[in-house]
């Protein structure tokens, strides 16, 4: 039996999975991810892969693969774009290397993630597939016929420090670690919705909740979700009007909102460059992932 090690660097959770010649995952880790010290990072990194080798034992592995929420360099020696600011400018990938007398690949976690949706996920047999992570922050990544595509600098697919496109609506004027304002990280994310949240009620929700409070009437909750439905179908316009996937595969926390499978179809129409006015027209399809937590985990597996 052959084995393949994957690690997920995300902005609350690392992640470790084996996957075996199968690709059945047979051992799975997480740990908290350090608030901001890197050093912590490459213990956690390295804690999570000590017990992978543990668990498989005698079994050599030369080669893991690691997704993270940012990119290499074309330098290939230090991380750049990363919204986890303790990585930028950190030999990551000579660091890991070092302390765990391995080779390491690594992409970005939503390039890991989309890879894995469109090989056997979600969007399985989709020739063109767009990936969206909206979790900590707003990531994408692109797959044909299965296969990841990191692009010449390692930017395809990062969407999510594109501007957003009101079209008329008030912005919002939220700074982002990027340098920009109203990127759209910074309108359609986790903590970007709990933000509207709080500004619509004065209270806080997690976006776990909101959902819920929607359907039990919270007038602040339907309002913002209303706005989010159509937010998110604005961003993804831009993604159809551009690459015009067979699928868009939704993950992340809120990808668990189940009402933005129904609705963002039914309002992107709207932006989409195309003659008819009826938003059945555009075929694109929004799914939600199949993987959930382990998909980035298992596309930074394949990675080797």
């Amino acid at each position: 039996m052959t084995y393949r090690i994957g690690v997920d660097l995300g902005g609350t959770k690392v992640s470790v999975a084996v996957l075996n010649s199968r690709n059945e995952t047979v051992f799975s880790d997480r740990l908290p991810t350090p608030a901001s010290e890197y050093g912590e990072v490459i213990d956690t990194v390295d804690a999570l892969v000590q017990k992978a080798l543990a668990f498989i034992d005698s079994v050599e592995i030369n080669k893991i693969g690691i997704g993270i929420p940012g990119a290499m360099h074309q330098n290939a020696h230090t991380v750049k774009n990363a919204n986890m600011q303790c990585l930028i400018g950190k030999p990551l990938k000579v660091d890991l290397e070092k302390r765990l007398n391995r080779e390491f690949v690594i992409a970005n976690d939503a390039t890991c993630f989309t890879a894995s949706e469109a090989a056997d996920g979600a969007a399985k047999n989709e020739r063109v597939v767009f990936g969206v992570i909206l979790g900590t922050g707003a990531g994408g990544g692109i797959a044909f016929e299965g296969k990841p595509w990191a692009g010449l600098n390692s930017l395809a697919g990062e969407w999510g420090h594109n501007p957003f496109p009101f079209y008329g609506a008030p912005a919002k004027n939220r700074s982002c670690y990027c340098g920009k304002i109203d990127c759209n990280e910074q309108v359609i994310s986790g903590p970007a919705l709990a933000a509207d949240y709080e500004i619509a009620a004065g209270k806080k929700i997690s976006t776990k909740d909101l959902e819920r409070a929607a359907k039990n009437g919270d007038e602040a909750a339907v309002t913002v979700l209303d706005e989010f439905h159509e937010n998110l179908a604005k961003a993804l316009s831009t993604i159809i009007n551009l690459l015009d996937p067979s699928a868009i595969v939704v993950g992340g926390g809120v990808s668990n909102i189940s009402s933005i499978y129904q609705e963002v179809p039914l309002r992107w129409g709207r932006y989409v460059f195309n003659a008819s006015p009826d938003p059945a027209v555009i075929a694109t399809k929004l799914l939600r992932n199949r993987w959930g937590d382990d998909s980035g985990v298992r596309g930074a597996a394949w990675l080797t």
